[in-house]
């Protein structure tokens, strides 16, 4: 049968922007992340959703390091994009899944005769039906999701009550859909990038601007994304070491609401009982038993004034805030 046209431009167009998304994490970054998660994945399976498991380093990293780590499965699976060219980087014209339970002639490598490859009926979008059966069966899920169907699919982990460790764009904080998590404790950030970058290779490096995209290495270079997790990790429990007092000449309060306004995440003094608005990057040292998170710039002036806007210092905008307390004082 052949497929109409109005079916063929849908699926150029998911495969056009599966192609924006495609972007695979390098395994030294893997590597300095999930070392701090180690204690999780004893007798659990993990699940891989948005990986071609070909050439994917996530199946890499937990294939080889599957006896060390204890894992009782791995499965991973990818979307198999519906334009051949852009899925000239895979040998198989079907989507497909792997399903690893460890290392049987105890070689301690994961042998194709220990992996069980298996087709896909759909095209391994992880919103398939067949994708989410995949889902229930996992107890984390650790992956590289699209960037932009990032709010989508955190909702389906939260949905299905998945633990997981993510990368994510670190704008992803301000986001309707997931502010609320980070707010309520459901997720926070983990140990991030070395230095802030992460570089990703991508199908379509050439597109990105020179300094951005590495010729020799055909990586591409990201300053905007960190890892997402719910797992409970040291770094969520290292003690906020204060070094400054409150003053009302270096803390001046917003025009548009009653917080006042802290430069640095460094610079949050110890002695103010009252509100806060801190930038977003304190969230790279938020200590829920320290801090209490109240909200985020935008919803709360809206809530008060009826208008969206940043907050405001001498009628001038600011850049984002988070709006916290402390809970010792």
């Amino acid at each position: 049968m052949s497929m109409s046209k109005k079916t063929l431009n849908k699926n150029l167009h998911k495969a056009k922007n599966a192609k924006k998304d495609e972007f695979y994490t390098q395994l030294p970054d893997i590597e300095r992340e999930l070392k701090h998660y180690t204690r999780h994945f004893k007798n659990k399976t993990v699940l891989c959703n948005c990986d071609d498991p070909r050439v994917s380093n996530f199946f890499h990293y937990f294939s080889y390091n599957f006896e060390e780590l204890k894992l009782k499965k791995l499965i991973t699976t990818c979307y198999k994009n519906q334009d051949m060219e852009l899925f000239s980087r895979n040998k198989s014209e079907k989507a497909i899944y792997l399903e690893y339970e460890g290392d049987k002639n105890n070689n301690k490598v994961p042998d194709i005769e220990e992996i069980g490859i298996k087709h896909l009926k759909s095209d391994g979008d992880f919103r398939s039906e067949e994708c989410i059966e995949l889902l229930k069966q996992a107890d984390i899920v650790v992956t590289n999701p699209p960037f932009s169907l990032f709010r989508e699919y955190v909702a389906q982990l939260i949905k299905y009550d998945k633990k997981f460790v993510i990368i994510g764009a670190y704008n992803a904080i301000s986001y309707k859909e997931i502010f609320p998590l980070i707010k309520d404790n459901k997720m926070w950030l983990g140990y991030g990038f070395k230095g802030g970058n992460a570089y990703f290779q991508t199908t379509h490096a050439r597109k990105f601007a020179k300094g951005v995209y590495n010729e020799e290495t055909g990586l591409v270079k990201f300053r905007n994304v960190t890892w997402y997790t719910n797992l409970d990790i040291a770094k969520r429990h290292e003690k906020f070491i204060f070094y400054k007092q409150y003053n009302k000449d270096e803390y001046p309060t917003y025009d548009n609401y009653d917080a006042i306004n802290v430069n640095k995440t460094k610079e949050i003094p110890a002695d103010y009982d009252g509100v806060m608005g801190v930038p977003i990057t304190f969230l790279d040292k938020y200590n829920p038993d320290q801090f209490e998170i109240i909200g985020i710039d935008r919803p709360l002036v809206e809530e008060i004034t009826g208008r969206v806007s940043r907050f405001r210092i001498n009628g001038k905008e600011i850049y984002a805030r988070i709006v916290i307390k402390n809970k010792r004082l």
